[in-house]
């Protein structure tokens, strides 16, 4: 048992070491040699490399976030399969109810590492690329709802941010929906409460009506995120 406890747990720092990963960070260093916490918003994630380095480099970033996501669930399925195949799950373990608590577990793990990276002095992104890889991994069909609410508010706002919080509203509704395990519920609402906080400071510019739109410059010194 202490075995298998040991197992589930590495696998959730795991998950964290893997959001940790700055993608953003290096991809705008080595392009272009600047610090991207000390541009635009001050976040690593997707969006502010876009406005810092153009649609390329964001997209490269979006994706690669994306895949810490599913990466860290699917080590999660790996192990239940590979212990299961060995016959490592103790006898008192029941597989089907302890794996979807142990996903959420690595899925919250892993949206901590990329908004307090261990790299980068506990700083980081929003969350909301590898939160989408996660429910992409964890249920398809919740995580393709989700892009699609995503994509739908920002054809008609243009505003990434607005966008990224009605989709973290979006989840918990789905995931009832579509009848998801009650940690996934869970997930959802933990998830998205935290993605919905990480956007403090955009929902102040939401309400005062100064919230930059997709291709509109922002300022140059990077809001607060601690």
């Amino acid at each position: 048992m202490a075995i298998w406890l040991t197992g589930c747990g590495a696998i959730v720092v795991i998950a964290y070491l893997l959001g940790s990963f700055p993608t953003g960070y290096i991809a705008v260093k080595q392009l272009k040699g600047i610090d991207i916490r000390e541009v635009g918003s001050g976040s690593t994630g997707a969006t502010n490399v876009l406005r810092t380095l153009g649609k390329g480099p964001g997209a490269f970033v979006l994706v690669l976030d994306s895949l810490k996501g599913v990466l860290a669930i699917a080590l999660v399925y790996w192990l239940f399969k590979f212990a299961s195949s060995q016959n490592f799950i103790p006898p008192t373990i029941d597989a089907q109810v302890w794996q979807p608590w142990v996903v959420t577990l690595a899925g919250l793990a892993a949206i901590l590492g990329h908004s307090k990276s261990i790299f980068l002095g506990f700083t980081g992104g929003k969350s909301v690329a590898i939160s989408l890889g996660i429910l992409l991994a964890m249920s398809w069909q919740v995580g393709l709802a989700t892009a699609g609410v995503f994509a739908v508010v920002v054809a008609i706002s243009r505003i990434v941010s607005l966008s990224s919080i009605v989709g973290a509203i979006a989840v918990s509704i789905f995931m009832v929906i579509l009848h998801q395990p009650l940690p996934y519920i869970l997930f959802g609402i933990a998830g998205g409460l935290y993605v919905i906080l990480r956007h403090r400071t955009n929902i102040e510019r939401l309400f005062a009506g100064t919230e930059p739109k997709i291709g509109q410059k922002v300022a140059t010194e990077p809001e607060q995120t601690a």
